[in-house]
């Protein structure tokens, strides 16, 4: 049965200073280059004054009050989120408007904000790559390698598996490593079949569909797959392949934030610093409960 995320601290025991947040950043760019983003996204550092310390730094998906409030009265000196808080544009900040109000909350508590999006996406040892290695899929590349970047960083992973497995056995790994949530795993294909080259992409990846066609992938893992994209895939499926699996947006991509957590504080250890650093426990699905056939 899938579990649900819970609070990890990863203790620093070096007792050494501080770092100022502008080194933070520095190493935050070397781990998940800004140069890796989609175009259309916005990552990068949205609050914060980058000659403060940092402490105590705290990761999350999503930028929610929840998290915030959780961060901010933690003590939190940097909040690192997978999704951006302004993603889309914005004319104003006002505490009035949820966003605006988060904003305020975060600077009112001295908490920076940073966000890794779709550069944590495609970054080695990123979302794809933790995905890809807690489901045994090996020997990986990028579905849609990066334009500027190194020939293993880039959009979703293709891989194999060490052996074929029913789709139905391989589902049941995916629900199993995956935080639990309302929405489940959705799979469609034939539960006997065997698969074995796998291809995935964490968070919404239906655009990366033709490419898994062209990978020759058994089976297709993203998150938010849309009726019209993933039918039409269905009914032009060479042998019914690849099979698809739907998962929850924000389980596929809480997965990451313990490893990058981990590599955030190695890299700030083997500097010296002394950084407490904590992944949030709380469950930012959109998605409280579902009703199926029967239940």
């Amino acid at each position: 049965m899938s579990s649900s995320p819970v609070p990890r601290p990863v203790q620093s025991s070096t007792g050494g200073p501080a770092p100022l947040l502008e080194e933070v950043l520095s190493i935050a760019e070397e781990l998940w280059p800004q140069a890796l983003a989609e175009s259309w996204d916005a990552v990068g550092l949205v609050t914060g004054r980058r000659d403060r310390s940092v402490r105590r730094i705290h990761f999350a998906v999503d930028p929610v009050q929840a998290v915030v409030t959780e961060a901010c009265t933690s003590g939190a000196d940097l909040l690192i989120t997978h999704h951006p808080l302004l993603l889309r544009g914005v004319h104003s900040v006002e505490a009035g408007h949820f966003k605006g109000g988060l904003v305020h909350d975060l600077i009112e508590a001295g908490c920076a904000l940073l966000s890794a999006h779709t550069n944590s996406d495609s970054a080695m040892g990123g979302v794809n790559d933790v995905l890809a290695g807690l489901l045994g899929v090996q020997d990986t590349e990028p579905l849609r390698p990066a334009e500027a970047g190194l020939a293993a960083e880039g959009l979703g992973r293709i891989g194999t598996l060490a052996a074929p497995v029913t789709l139905s056995d391989f589902a049941s790994t995916v629900f199993s490593v995956l935080p639990s949530v309302a929405g489940g795993v959705r799979v469609a294909g034939d539960r006997d079949a065997l698969v074995q080259r796998v291809a995935l992409c964490g968070g919404a990846g239906d655009s990366l569909l033709d490419a898994a066609v062209r990978a020759q992938a058994d089976v297709f893992l993203t998150a938010d797959l849309r009726h019209h994209p993933a039918s039409e895939a269905r009914e032009a499926a060479a042998q019914q392949r690849p099979y698809l699996i739907d998962v929850s947006h924000f389980a596929s991509e809480w997965l990451w934030l313990p490893a990058a957590a981990e590599a955030l504080d190695r890299a700030l250890n083997d500097r010296g610093y002394d950084v407490e650093v904590v992944v949030s426990g709380i469950n930012t699905d959109p998605w409280d409960f579902v009703l199926t056939p029967g239940h």
